[in-house]
């Protein structure tokens, strides 16, 4: 009980904040191309004014109702809450509809390059890679881009039979303020010899490598899902680096293919499926017995990662 009869009152403020933070996270996750960090890094202020008018009707109330017998009265909390809730609603609703979408696309030529390094980088949006070119070509692509966010831009040259290709964005340093359109659709020509390098600021990706000749890749993730598939017959080893990501992945593994995975440095799960654990890494009944393997490094990131062998 306390002091001058008043009753001790349950505060639901700490409850309404944390179902906020519940629903903001669940809606980055049904709609990764959500670029909800770019609203709080742009527009943190307009959390600072909704807590002031909590606190500013907090303290109305509390002169209004001084008595001990006076009516109870709401907190502040909840407005603050309910101020930020609409506002976030309408920057969803205004990124959705405000801006139209530009397509474009563009093919290149392998210019009779015998490997390749591509480096791939899209601050948000959504990203398919896969096979598929035809045989005189490297790369087919599609992009769906908002124009305020900068068409993408693909360079590619060739110097001693090496090919250098490039995929960027012209405006990355543009803070959206709610949804990014970028989807992108690579298509890269099968079996030719390719390192690759992919960023990925924030949104969800789609790397399915069946067919291509990929050696060595290297992931930089960011906020959102990855799928990675390397199932498939494999000629030479693959070498796979995932670094940081805030969010799921979730990585298919030949079962025909020695593979080797060593997870390291985040925090979350990993759920190994049809593999078993040798020290700190995870290994396939193949590993050993086949001329190529695969190795794959995960190392940081916050969320689960799961691994799954193909039938």
């Amino acid at each position: 009980m306390a002091q001058n009869g008043f009753k001790r009152r349950g505060s639901i403020g700490g409850a309404l904040i944390v179902i906020a933070l519940g629903i903001f996270f669940l809606i980055i996750n049904m709609h990764p191309d959500l670029d909800a960090w770019s609203i709080v890094r742009r527009y943190w202020p307009v959390l600072l004014i909704a807590v002031g008018v909590g606190y500013m009707w907090d303290a109305l109330m509390d002169r209004r109702y001084a008595e001990p017998n006076a009516p109870r009265h709401h907190s502040g909390t909840p407005i603050a809450v309910l101020i930020i809730l609409i506002f976030f609603g309408f920057a969803v609703w205004h990124g959705r509809n405000s801006r139209p979408v530009q397509h474009g696309a563009q093919s290149v030529s392998l210019q009779g390059a015998q490997s390749v390094t591509a480096n791939i980088d899209i601050p948000a949006g959504s990203l398919d890679v896969a096979g598929g070119a035809s045989a005189t070509e490297l790369l087919n692509a599609n992009f769906d881009y908002h124009e305020a966010d900068g068409q993408p831009r693909v360079e590619y040259e060739v110097s001693g039979g090496h090919g250098d290709l490039s995929i960027t964005q012209e405006n990355k340093t543009h803070l959206h303020f709610a949804t990014s359109r970028n989807d992108w659709q690579l298509r890269f020509a099968d079996n030719v010899p390719m390192d690759l390098n992919v960023q990925i600021g924030a949104g969800s990706s789609n790397l399915r490598l069946q067919g291509l000749g990929v050696k060595n890749l290297d992931v930089q993730a960011g906020v959102g899902q990855m799928n990675l598939d390397l199932t498939g017959p494999r000629k030479s080893d693959l070498h796979v680096d995932i670094h940081g990501g805030v969010g799921s992945a979730v990585i298919r593994l030949p079962k025909d293919v020695g593979v080797r995975v060593h997870a390291s440095g985040g925090i979350g799960s990993v759920s190994p499926h049809g593999l078993t654990r040798e020290g700190d890494d995870y290994v396939n009944d193949a590993l050993g017995k086949t001329p190529a393997t695969i190795d794959l490094t995960i190392e940081g990131g916050i969320g689960s990662v799961t691994l799954r062998t193909d039938e």
